[in-house]
């Protein structure tokens, strides 16, 4: 074999096998790749099916009760975490779960989030239900925007004047299909509402998050039990107040096992989508995985579309465009702004950073 033939069989190798992490050394880059693959797959099926399947159970014209639908979401988080433990107790080999014991200080700590999740959820479900899938997205785009307002007003962080031309970017995509659901006949200004409030809570419970989770030693997995439990008792007067039980007894489908089964379903979506998503930042990086949630979008919005068979204007398709464009921009601008601060900060000092905004 010559000189060319051995660099060419060198350089193959190379491109096949990564040795960017230590871990992973010897294993084949096509490999990687096919378990990337199949995990933004997996991303994308548990995130997808999740926003479907709430829109069939919040769509039912028989049950009007959004807070009862996301309370028992909440319940059946709370059993798989128990569940998860229990398995993880007697199969430590095979399931990695923090150890759950209920503790009535950490509950009390975690209220002012729990208050947060609690609106977040229950604003992106009514957003959902009067919205629909399809402008699901533009109606509920502006969680960026605010995630910039409330790092400058809560934590005193200022942000790029590129990262605020993404906002603009953003905020001109969700006024356009604003005019264009108005246009076509189909705004609903309560969604709207909606979709703006859930985007403000998304913003404050990424704060909270980071606030609060020091309280449960920073494990995400306990900080989902404590929160969806807090939850679960406190949706209970709220269903009262609002007058859901007298809808939940006039139900025709009470006793409907496909029902039931659809909403356990739905809660397990709902506990799944927090491992996947941990899972594709693990095979990836924040980045990347904020790129697939976007990509994911805006396949979401066109299987919305082709589901319903509905038409839509050119400037519609214009405003989702705007909004993905937008965000992916920013995620990128900020991800080019996160690789500068660890220079910056080891050449100025070696104290700790302030908390990140979440953004």
């Amino acid at each position: 074999m010559n000189r060319t033939q051995l660099k060419r069989s060198r350089i193959l190798r190379m491109a096949f096998t990564d040795y960017s992490r230590p871990g992973d050394k010897g294993e084949p880059f096509i490999l990687r790749a096919v378990k990337i693959a199949l995990v933004v797959t997996l991303y994308w099926f548990v995130s997808i099916s999740m926003v479907f399947l709430n829109n069939y159970l919040l769509d039912n014209k028989d049950l009007n009760a959004p807070l009862f639908i996301t309370f028992f979401q909440c319940v059946v988080s709370v059993g798989l975490c128990l569940l998860m433990n229990v398995f993880s107790y007697f199969f430590p080999g095979y399931v990695d779960f923090p150890s759950l014991k209920f503790d009535l200080r950490v509950s009390r700590e975690m209220l002012p989030l729990t208050v947060v999740f609690i609106s977040m959820i229950t604003f992106n479900n009514l957003c959902l239900k009067h919205v629909g899938v399809a402008f699901y997205t533009v109606g509920r785009s502006l969680s960026t925007v605010f995630n910039v307002i409330l790092s400058y007003v809560v934590l005193k962080q200022s942000t790029s004047l590129y990262a605020v031309l993404c906002c603009g970017v953003i905020l001109g995509g969700f006024w356009l299909g604003v005019d264009q659901e108005s246009v076509a006949g189909s705004l609903s200004w309560t969604g709207v509402i909606f979709g703006v409030i859930a985007s403000l809570c998304v913003s404050l419970n990424a704060i909270f998050t980071k606030k609060v989770l020091p309280v449960v030693d920073g494990n995400i997995w306990k900080l989902s039990y404590y929160n969806n439990l807090n939850a679960s008792v406190l949706f209970i007067p709220l269903i009262v107040i609002f007058g859901e039980l007298k809808s939940l007894f006039e139900f025709s489908r009470l006793t409907d096992l496909h029902f039931w089964g659809m909403m356990i379903l739905g809660g397990v979506f709902g506990f799944a989508i927090g491992y996947v998503t941990g899972l594709q930042i693990k095979f990836t990086s924040p980045l990347t995985h904020n790129v697939s949630g976007t990509a994911k979008s805006c396949a979401q919005t066109v299987l919305a579309v082709v589901y319903s068979a509905s038409h839509k204007s050119a400037l519609w398709w214009t405003s989702n465009m705007m909004v993905l464009v937008g965000s992916c921009a920013y995620t990128w601008v900020k991800g080019l702004e996160m690789k500068k601060v660890p220079v910056e900060t080891q050449t100025i000092n070696t104290e700790k950073s302030k908390d990140d905004p979440g953004v």
